[in-house]
């Protein structure tokens, strides 16, 4: 543990809400006449201007499969990226990352590819996607910077940021009583207070459960049922809960890193008692219509500009905002255990299926709303 993290720190809660032997692409994917690109298996030496402009020769079009909650949570994402790339015609469609991954594996079937970059958290995606050869390899700027889990050796994928779950609550609704760790959520204080993401519908989320269930064992999965938490689908529900003063207590959601020590929402991580974070992967696909557009958006990702300021970054030559150590520092952050995790999808069909015995099935729309086969075609 470093010890910059050595007491209980709080943060504030979001809005919402975590190959080898692959060729290169061939013609079909050649940059504009003229233009500097890397060697195949070096970093991208050409500048983000420069990679703009053979993005817009290329046809100025993005699309971007991302993961999320709502059909807005990317929206500030997006909007800096046409705020600094105007002439670039973006297209990002959020979704629940488990929808995202099996339609674009349709996609491919039946040669109706929409997307040029997936960014998901289905990690597992992403290892089988590369084994498959459906992964474009590249190696954005900056790629030896990448902390070394959050990188494909042959840049078949990247992470782009870090999420985090744990709970979170409302500073006024605990009147100065706040649960220290969440082996305390159980205390029948907290009965009817909790809003909860139900974990065997987001298996990040899952993973979080389980880890809880490690440390302190079933009985407290028994008792934290029986505080009879409101769940509701989407991660980023339990903070739109403690929010708008709903319930007093979130778990299974992100939070905000930077946020002042006044804000009304405090997110939650407890030295010694486990909280899970992870590099949200993103990639280019090998048959992408906009491979540059897509090599534009990867550099912009994990550019300076993008990685300074925004709490833990996935490179190791920035420096966390908020005091923060590096996010692979944090052993309770369980950080190479969610990819393991993932891997193993029998097992996640076994945690799924108990926790449902313990908490009801999933109900509820998604709340991204349906998006069908194609959405951004």
């Amino acid at each position: 543990m470093a010890s910059s993290f050595s007491r209980r720190r709080i943060l504030t809660t979001g809005a919402g809400a975590a190959l080898g032997g692959i060729v290169a692409t061939g013609a079909a994917h050649a940059s504009p006449a003229g233009s500097r690109t890397a060697s195949p298996g070096a970093e991208e030496t050409r500048s983000l201007d420069e990679l703009y402009r053979d993005a817009v020769a290329e046809g100025g079009r993005l699309v971007i499969y991302a993961g999320g909650d709502t059909a807005t949570q990317q929206d500030a994402t997006a909007q800096a990226f046409r705020a600094r790339f105007p002439d670039i015609d973006l297209t990002m469609v959020v979704d629940y990352s488990k929808y995202h991954d099996v339609r674009v594996d349709n996609q491919l079937a039946t040669d109706t590819l929409v997307p040029d970059v997936v960014q998901l958290q289905t990690l597992q995606d992403f290892t089988r996607w590369k084994r498959q050869g459906k992964l474009l390899p590249y190696k954005p700027a900056g790629f030896s910077q990448l902390y070394k889990d959050f990188r494909d050796p042959q840049g078949a994928w990247t992470a782009v940021r870090v999420i985090a779950f744990s709970y979170m609550y409302g500073v006024e609704a605990v009147g100065g009583n706040a649960p220290k760790s969440p082996q305390e959520l159980v205390d029948p204080r907290w009965k009817g207070a909790i809003a909860s993401s139900y974990p065997h519908d987001d298996d990040a989320v899952l993973y979080l459960f389980s880890l809880y269930q490690e440390a302190y064992g079933w009985d407290w999965i028994a008792k934290f049922a029986a505080q009879q938490p409101q769940f509701n689908r989407g991660s980023h529900s339990p903070g739109v809960a403690v929010n708008a003063k709903q319930k007093a207590i979130g778990v299974g959601g992100s939070g905000s890193l930077t946020a002042p020590a006044t804000a009304p929402t405090r997110f939650a991580v407890a030295d010694g008692h486990p909280f899970m974070a992870w590099g949200q992967r993103a990639a280019i696909l090998r048959k992408a219509a906009h491979p540059t557009a897509a090599k534009l958006y990867l550099n912009w990702a994990l550019s300076a500009e993008r990685q300074q300021g925004s709490g833990w970054s996935v490179r190791t030559d920035i420096t966390p905002a908020g005091g923060l150590a590096p996010i692979w520092t944090y052993r309770n952050a369980h950080l190479d255990g969610f990819p393991r995790f993932m891997e193993d999808r029998a097992q996640v069909e076994r945690w799924k299926q108990t926790f449902a015995l313990y908490f009801g099935e999933v109900k509820g729309d998604p709340t991204p709303g349906f998006l069908g086969l194609h959405p951004g075609r």
